[in-house]
């Protein structure tokens, strides 16, 4: 239920620049800086992972306590994808569902929400703890290779180059900023930022906000803004949304006793639901309820989906009810899971509020003459293809074709952090764990085949 990484926001006359969590923009193979196509013998390793998270790190805890020599390459530093998160923010999710292998959530607040820089130390003391072979400040610009060329995996790195047995690509689904085509029609001098780029509400020119994107960091940061006393525009598209609490339990406490967390992508009724926005909610402040109606009660103007700008001034879709329809309809699915769940296991089942009442006012138009930021929330795409050299290794929109964490397509070739990985779970704290023990396996089972010569 949390959001992924920081990249290079778009610029207005091209297509968004293609980077990965922390990483710069990444050349194209023949571009390679010099000292990346040095004829040094390259560093080897049995098992290289990129990107220090709690994926990577996760990874790397089992393989270390499988005894496979591996190596951790992160562009910032430990938990760099958090660092870059504004200010405020907080897990969605509660405490306890930090359950990285060997490390249970210990602390003594199970049932709150870390915020930002508690999670960054939490992830920097597990690494430590364990003496993960993480290395910093190193920059992967380029991953090809494999046992079909005999050689292994070869990577590219501000390093130096490195060739690995196997490799793991441990930095996440959601690597680039979406922005709807759209977004090319307005003004020349709005001021446009991605999530990513947003810091606290003073950081902003003056003048009111314009967030286009209505899951999860939308609406947190529509709210932070409006409580700092920002005129706020909400332009929403399709997002679920959750109560925080169902009689005083947190919802996440009654979804683990559910199938909710275990669906697997094949349980979807249409893949393309990867790229749903997260639940809106929050765990800010201790945890409250966040959606189009609180929202609305706290000022904020909401509007359908962003069509695009003209002489200054945007216009909206008059779809703002059918989202409210939608987002209410899938607290609708979750309530029937819930009943189904305890009903089956002879349990009492909680009162699971109704949606209240909503009256849809929404705005069709706004002049951008008041309007002095427009923030895109408008979700991520993976863009593994950008930087690596797999042809055939990823769908239509960027996912890796994989089989629990393992690729289908190149041999040796495993992922970490995928959203629908294994499960709902597996891009979260909540799901690490399973993951990286079975990426484990399958790595160590590789090991054992006869390597490849070079």
């Amino acid at each position: 239920m949390d959001a992924p990484s920081r990249t290079t926001a778009p610029s207005r006359t091209t297509a968004p620049s293609p980077t990965a969590p922390g990483r710069a923009t990444v050349p194209s193979p023949t571009a390679l800086p010099r000292s990346e196509e040095s004829s040094a013998r390259p560093e080897e390793h049995d098992v290289v992972i990129v990107g220090a998270g709690q994926a990577g790190l996760a990874l790397s805890h089992e393989l270390g306590a499988a005894g496979v020599e591996h190596v951790v390459l992160e562009r910032g530093r430990v938990g760099q994808s958090w660092r870059r998160r504004w200010d405020s923010f907080c897990l969605v999710i509660p405490n306890w569902t930090m359950r990285l292998p060997g490390s249970p959530y210990a602390g003594d607040d199970p049932d709150g929400f870390l915020p930002r820089d508690a999670i960054v130390r939490s992830l920097a003391d597990y690494a430590a703890d364990f003496r993960s072979p993480v290395r910093e400040g190193v920059e992967v610009t380029r991953a090809d290779g494999g046992p079909s060329t005999g050689g292994g995996f070869r990577l590219a790195t501000s390093a130096g180059p490195l060739r690995a047995r196997q490799l793991v690509l441990a930095s996440g689904g959601y690597q680039r900023p979406y922005r709807p085509p759209s977004w090319t029609t307005l003004p020349a001098s709005a001021h446009v930022i991605d999530a990513e780029e947003y810091v606290r509400p003073d950081r902003l020119p003056p003048g009111g906000v314009l967030v286009v994107g209505s899951g999860q960091s939308g609406c947190q940061i529509a709210e932070e803004l409006a409580e700092a006393g920002r005129r706020v525009h909400l332009a929403c598209g399709r997002a679920p949304w959750v109560p925080r609490r169902v009689e005083e339990r947190d919802i996440v406490a009654w979804l683990v006793e559910t199938p909710f967390f275990a669906a697997r992508l094949s349980d979807l009724p249409d893949r393309s639901m990867r790229l749903l926005a997260n639940p809106q909610c929050s765990g800010r402040d201790g945890g409250h309820d966040l959606n189009y109606r609180t929202l609305q009660a706290l000022g904020v103007t909401l509007a359908g989906h962003f069509l695009g700008a003209r002489d200054g001034v945007a216009y909206f879709a008059d779809d703002l009810p059918a989202s409210v329809a939608f987002a209410d309809a899938r607290w609708s699915d979750i309530r029937t899971v819930i009943t189904n769940c305890l009903t089956g296991a002879g349990r009492r089942v909680p009162r699971l509020p109704e949606p209240a009442p909503f009256r849809a006012d929404p705005v069709t138009e706004l002049d951008l003459a008041g309007v002095g930021t427009v923030l895109f929330t408008s979700g991520y795409r993976p863009d593994f293809a950008s930087w690596t050299g797999f042809p055939g290794a990823f769908d239509g929109v960027g996912f890796p074709l994989q089989r629990d964490g393992s690729s289908t397509v190149v041999p040796g070739l495993h992922f970490m952090g995928v959203p629908w990985q294994r499960t709902r779970k597996s891009a979260t704290f909540l799901g690490v764990a399973e993951d990286a023990a079975v990426v484990t396996e399958r790595i160590v089972a590789a090991s054992r085949r006869p390597r490849p010569a070079g």
